[in-house]
């Protein structure tokens, strides 16, 4: 079995995707055993000493006045985690759960949050046996942190809540037991760092940043096969154009695409005609597919960065035998990035349908009206269009920043949050439905690319044009769009599209 080695430091987007997706396990590495263990001492000698201690040995929120006696602190960490529980809507992915546990394990392998070592290790065996928690998407405002959601996940380690396993909704405790997990008895402070963090968000965010970089370079493609059956120029890819306004992004995306269409007998049959520019959405498809790009790369800067930071409260530092509270468990940072990622994968639908309008509108295609014979009786490709137009509209809504906004919680204790769950999520939705739009833009283009019957598409455009043949067949006559739409869909999500054309050209940037 291979495993990913947690230290609290280190952890790359590639390895969080493995432990989601590849189903990796995870295991401690020595060094953050040993730090976990010191940041326990820390706790036990402030307990012993009979200090105040936010979480400790006092209430939460608005209420951490309130000192609680040391024989009330395990019934304290209990009533945390239910109190807590407070989440409603639908139940986060597995996908998304799994994420989740792999990033609190990681953050508190950075030994500071005070738990113990054996709480730590539950932890790692319910992510490495397949016990997942339910977890309801909506209830955290993203300060202190994800804590409705995390106290979901809690719950199930001290045989409360639900959890998935084996495919099997089950109570905690009977998914422990199945899984043949002791439960815990949770000592002071150890509630507290369990759902103080940003992991629920930080692990949509980091699922999110993952699936947009293949759809930014899907919708190259797609751009690709349009500028080819729209019958376009490849004079505005021209190198010289793009290193003079040098932002990365638009020198990746016009690189992408030059190689994307390389060798069309398509592009080079019309080099003669009288056109002399063409519209916007195709002839700035780099400029507008580049500045998402750059977008996304500082986005997940962002979430690498919180993917390895501690963000729970109070932190421990046992180097200098202090307890500090702070504010690490605010999300603002993880709220801007995923608004940002919102408004730039926004543009890319955008313009995408713009595309598809194209090829579509025989008025600008010069192909067949919605792209079909015998229009008229048949619609074609009419509907699928207004699909795409429905879905950029909705993204325009969601691309509304919710880290905008805040509402005071915990009596005004709390009077500034991030709302940066609410951001993820958003985001996310945004995600899918560009996934949407690009895949809609694809089935145009294949469709219109049946037509160049004795030219040759470019390497890239060509192979795109197979795969999507090879499960969705042309379009004689007017069928069930949105079975063609679903298999196309998936092909953009589960990345075969992108596979292919690397296969054929190279991993694009």
């Amino acid at each position: 079995m291979e495993y990913i080695v947690l230290n609290g430091n280190g952890l790359t987007l590639d390895q969080f995707i493995q432990g989601v997706r590849g189903k990796k396990q995870v295991m401690l590495s020595e060094t953050a055993e040993v730090k976990v263990i010191r940041s326990r001492e820390t706790v036990e000698r402030a307990l012993n000493s009979k200090q105040a201690i936010y979480g400790l040995t006092t209430g939460f929120g608005a209420l951490s006045d309130v000192v609680i006696s040391k024989e009330q602190t395990k019934q304290l960490q209990k009533n945390i985690l239910m109190s807590h529980a407070a989440g409603v809507g639908d139940f986060l992915d597995e996908e998304t759960a799994r994420g989740t546990l792999l990033l609190k394990i990681h953050d508190l392998a950075k030994g500071h949050s005070g738990i113990k070592l054996e709480t730590l290790k539950t932890l790692v065996e319910i992510f490495n046996k397949g016990v997942y928690p339910l977890m309801p998407e909506k209830g955290s405002v993203g300060a202190s942190g994800d804590l409705a959601p995390l106290a979901h996940m809690a719950l199930v380690l001290v045989g409360q809540g639900q959890g998935r396993f084996k495919d099997r909704i089950l109570n905690g405790k009977v998914a422990m037991a199945e899984a043949g997990i002791p439960l815990l008895d949770l000592d002071a402070g150890e509630g507290l760092a369990l759902i103080n963090g940003t992991q629920v968000m930080t692990a949509i965010g980091a699922i999110t940043v993952c699936n947009a970089m293949n759809l930014l370079k899907t919708a190259d493609i797609a751009a690709g096969m349009s500028l080819e059956v729209l019958l376009a120029s490849n004079v505005e890819l021209d190198k010289k154009i793009h290193d003079v306004r040098p932002h990365p992004g638009q020198i990746i995306s016009a690189d992408n695409l030059r190689r994307i269409i390389l060798n069309s007998e398509i592009v080079s049959s019309h080099k003669d005609c009288s056109r002399v520019q063409d519209a916007y959405s195709i002839r700035c498809s780099p400029q507008v597919h580049g500045a998402s790009v750059d977008a996304l790369h500082y986005v997940r800067r962002v979430i690498e960065i919180e993917m390895n930071a501690a963000t729970d409260n109070p932190l421990i530092f046992p180097e200098t035998d202090q307890i500090i509270s702070g504010g690490n468990f605010h999300g603002q940072p993880v709220a801007l990035a995923l608004d940002f990622l919102a408004i730039a994968l926004s543009e890319i639908a955008n313009i995408s349908e713009r595309r598809t309008e194209r090829l579509v509108n025989p008025q600008l295609s010069g192909l067949p009206a919605f792209l079909i014979k015998d229009a008229g009786l048949n619609s074609g490709f009419m509907i699928a269009q207004y699909t795409a137009a429905a879905l950029v509209s909705e993204n325009k809504v969601l691309a509304h920043p919710a880290s905008v906004d805040s509402i005071p919680t915990s009596a005004n204790k709390e009077d500034h949050v991030s709302m940066g769950t609410i951001a993820a999520r958003k985001c996310r939705e945004v995600l899918k439905n560009a996934e949407h739009v690009i895949s809609i833009e694809l089935l145009c283009a294949a469709q219109a690319m049946d037509l160049f019957t004795n030219l040759k598409a470019g390497v890239g455009t060509m192979e795109a044009y197979r795969i999507i043949r090879k499960h969705i067949s042309h379009m004689e006559q007017d069928r069930i769009l949105s079975d063609d739409i679903n298999t196309m869909y998936k092909l953009v999500h589960e990345g075969k599209i992108l596979n292919a054309v690397e296969n054929k050209i190279g991993l694009l940037n």
